[in-house]
């Protein structure tokens, strides 16, 4: 899957995702500091799932109306953070294909699916 990975989320799951042959670009690497506007409007241009640990990206698309190709909200604490990955790995080997055209959030317990409107 291609991905664009916010810089808010840790550079090991950068590394397990790549590790794990997905097509990922990382916002610390490429552009440190890009606002949440143009991180949306990159991944939605490129046709890449956004993955971030920031809620401000729903706001973008279901208040404002913005575009995206599909948005992974990791909702885990620092606390539980080893359990990051593991949750993220379980979520694309059993839902890959809801990704796209979805806002989903990963929690410790469960994973919550809700269209976008303006995905492609």
């Amino acid at each position: 899957m291609k991905f664009f990975v916010d810089e808010c989320c840790d550079t090991g799951i950068v590394a397990s995702l790549r590790k794990e042959g997905h097509d990922v670009i990382y916002a610390l690497e490429e552009e440190p500091g890009l606002q949440d506007d143009k991180v949306l409007q990159r991944a939605y241009v490129e046709r890449r799932i956004l993955l971030t640990e920031d809620k401000d990206f729903g706001e973008l698309v279901f208040r404002l109306g913005k575009p995206a190709a599909g948005i992974v909200l990791i909702r885990i604490t620092v606390k539980q953070r080893q359990l990051k990955w593991p949750r993220l790995k379980k979520l694309i080997d059993n839902y890959a294909d809801r990704l796209p055209m979805n806002f989903v959030v990963i929690h410790i317990e469960k994973f919550r699916f809700r269209p976008l409107l303006f995905a492609t």
